[in-house]
């Protein structure tokens, strides 16, 4: 696989520099001062580009090689009638991009939020600290501090019992850090809102469902997915993060059943997949080997890290090599992924992969990273990443001789 790191511009703390000496030569970034649903231009996208190429060095060359993320309007996830302005917008982002010889594009159809927790600094056992989703403290706050109407149908008695607890034991700075890291936007999220504005976006999908969400994402694909193939652009969308409903909103790539809906409807191999192993890693009847199997020909970008599942449905990121994936068993599933590709002579036969959500370690503790993207924990990600690679090809290697 084709070492990745994921870089959030000029303001990232983690510079160009780290990322050269961390290993990673393919650029993972986004245009993130581009308001949402306004064409990327070509001179915005050869600017990032020469930001990364003049930050290389003879034999550490690094490319912008993955797009993460085009953001998807909300006008097209909810069927608007000014969607299709907004479609065509994004088609043209496509074709610039294309244009400057950028190939993988990754987006989510998540409704209003982007990834979602409720602790992005949980002390973890080691002193370290780690991004958390509690699932007490998620419905104390869509009861009692968001006051979300008809909450209550989503919680059984003994959960709403529990969140009155939770919420007796919350500061007023508690609750307030807990709205804001749910609302106020994490790293590479899409918006932000304050509290009155929030209940604002989730009264708008009150009348749309699992199905029309779903009805609304294969509209969008069968808009964008000629327009990428002719553009030589593969498009990867990345899974629901945490891959369940919250909020009464509607989730439709969680599973399996749901990649297979969307890739029976627009079958086409530019329509392809973000595997992010920790975001399917939440769910247990997530088989990931099964589904690199699967779906593994349309797998053009892979998110490697680990996740935790708890009783109650909390879970935290947990080290890449521990919690519930089993990434010895996924990256051997990648690797004959690639093999396979060689065989059959595809030009993507190498998939990008970077490493996702380290923790908080070490100096990066007296820093002010972004949530789950400081240095070291992903540098240490990417080192054992790298490893289980290396160990896998070698055999992977002499096997097939």
């Amino acid at each position: 696989m084709k070492l990745s790191w994921r870089w959030y511009g000029p303001n990232d703390p983690v510079s160009l520099a780290d990322i050269r000496q961390a290993g990673a030569t393919s650029i993972v970034s986004a245009l993130h001062h581009v308001p949402n649903g306004e064409v990327w231009t070509v001179e915005d996208i050869q600017q990032r580009q020469a930001e990364i190429r003049a930050a290389s060095t003879p034999g550490f060359e690094m490319e912008w090689d993955v797009v993460e993320s085009v953001p998807v309007h909300e006008a097209i996830k909810r069927g608007l009638p000014e969607r299709s302005q907004y479609i065509e917008n994004y088609c043209q982002s496509l074709k610039n991009l294309a244009a400057c010889g950028i190939e993988v594009v990754c987006y989510n159809f998540m409704p209003i939020l982007d990834w979602t927790r409720t602790d992005l600094a949980w002390s973890f056992g080691d002193g370290s600290k780690a991004l958390r989703y509690d699932a007490g403290e998620f419905a104390a706050f869509d009861l009692f501090i968001l006051e979300r109407a008809g909450a209550e149908a989503d919680y059984s008695p003994e959960e709403i019992a529990h969140a009155k607890v939770v919420l007796e034991h919350l500061t007023p700075e508690d609750q307030q850090r807990l709205a804001r890291n749910i609302i106020a936007g994490l790293p590479g999220a899409e918006e932000s809102y304050t509290l009155e504005a929030f209940r604002e976006e989730l009264a708008a999908y009150r009348e749309i469902g699992a199905d029309q969400l779903r009805q609304n994402l294969i509209a969008f694909l069968e808009a964008i997915v000629p327009v990428a193939t002719s553009s030589g652009i593969r498009l990867c969308i990345h899974p629901d993060d945490p891959p369940f409903p919250l909020l009464g909103l509607p989730r439709v790539v969680s599973t399996s059943s749901d990649l297979a809906a969307i890739y029976s409807a627009v079958p086409d191999i530019a329509n392809g997949l973000t595997f992010c192993t920790g975001s399917f890693g939440v769910r247990p009847d997530n088989n990931l080997t099964d589904m690199i199997q699967a779906f593994g020909d349309r797998i053009h970008f892979v998110h490697l890290r680990s996740t935790k599942r708890e009783p109650d449905g909390s879970f935290h990121e947990a080290d890449h090599l521990a919690g519930d994936v089993d990434m010895v068993a996924v990256i051997d599933a990648l690797l004959k992924q690639e093999a396979l590709r060689t065989s059959s002579g595809r030009s993507d036969a190498q998939i990008p992969m970077r490493p996702d959500h380290g923790h908080q370690m070490l100096d990066d503790l007296q820093k002010n990273p972004n949530p789950g993207y400081s240095a070291i924990g992903r540098l240490r990600g990417l080192a054992e990443l790298r490893g289980i690679q290396t160990a896998l090809s070698h055999n992977l290697y002499h096997s097939i001789g």
